[in-house]
C-alpha cells in the first residue's frame, strides 16, 4: 500500500441481529425493529440476581415480569389492561442490555439510564403504549416489582426475612407467592401468551402499533 493511502477503520458495530431477522440499532432503536418474540426469547434467558439463585433453573426476567403484572392487578384490581401490559413490559429493555443489579446501574450513571430509556420508549411505541408511563403507574409497577423481589430474595437468593424487608419492603397484604423457576422455553411461552392476552384486552394490534405513534 502506497504511503498516505491507509485504509480507514470500519465504524464500530452498534446494532444487534435478532432471531426474528430484525436488526436493532442499539444507539437509536426503532419501534419497527422490535418484536415480542425476540423480547420473550431474550428475557427467558436473562437471569435475575446475576444467576445467584438456588434451583435447577435460573429465575428469568420473563417469569419475573409475568409475576409483577399479576401483583399489579392484585394491588389495584381495576387497573386498565394497557397498564397491566406496561407492567409486563417493564423490564423488556433487558432483552438487549441484560439484567443489571441496582447497585451496578447506579455506578454506571446517566449514560446507561439514557440508553435504557431510549429503548423503553421504542418498545412502548411499538406496542401502542404511551412513550412515557404516567408517574402513578410507574409507582404502582415499582411497588409490584419490589414485592416480587422480596419473594425472590427470601426464597431464591439467600436473603433472610429482615434483610428483604429492609431492601424491598413487605409484599402487599393478601398476596403470597411460592416461586418455582421455569425452564427458558416455558418462561418464554408464558410471557408471549400473557402479552397477547393483555394486548387484546387493551385493544391494541402490535402490527398496527408500529405505525401509530399518536
Amino acid at each position: 500500500m502506497r504511503k498516505g493511502l491507509r485504509r480507514s477503520k470500519p465504524e464500530p458495530r452498534a446494532w444487534q441481529r435478532m432471531l426474528s431477522g430484525r436488526r436493532l440499532d442499539l444507539l437509536d432503536p426503532s419501534p419497527m425493529d422490535i418484536e415480542i418474540e425476540d423480547i420473550a426469547h431474550g428475557l427467558a434467558r436473562v437471569a435475575r440476581w446475576n444467576g445467584q439463585t438456588i434451583g435447577e433453573h435460573a429465575f428469568s426476567v420473563a417469569q419475573h415480569s409475568v409475576v409483577v403484572e399479576e401483583i399489579v392487578a392484585h394491588i389495584q384490581p381495576d387497573v386498565a389492561p394497557r397498564w397491566r401490559l406496561a407492567a409486563l413490559l417493564h423490564d423488556a429493555s433487558e432483552y438487549v442490555i441484560g439484567d443489571m443489579i441496582s447497585p451496578f446501574k447506579a455506578a454506571l450513571g446517566v449514560d446507561y439510564r439514557t440508553f435504557e430509556e431510549r429503548l423503553e420508549t421504542a418498545i412502548h411505541v411499538r406496542f401502542g403504549l404511551p412513550a412515557k408511563t404516567p408517574a402513578p403507574i410507574k409507582t404502582l409497577i415499582k411497588q409490584a416489582d419490589r414485592a416480587c423481589a422480596f419473594f425472590e430474595a427470601t426464597q431464591l437468593a439467600g436473603f433472610n426475612h429482615e434483610e428483604s424487608l429492609a431492601f424491598f419492603d413487605a409484599p402487599p397484604p393478601g398476596y403470597s407467592l411460592k416461586i418455582d423457576p421455569q425452564p427458558p422455553a416455558l418462561a418464554q411461552r408464558r410471557y408471549v401468551e400473557r402479552f397477547h392476552v393483555l394486548s387484546e384486552a387493551a385493544g391494541y394490534s402490535p402490527v398496527a402499533a408500529a405505525f401509530d405513534t399518536e
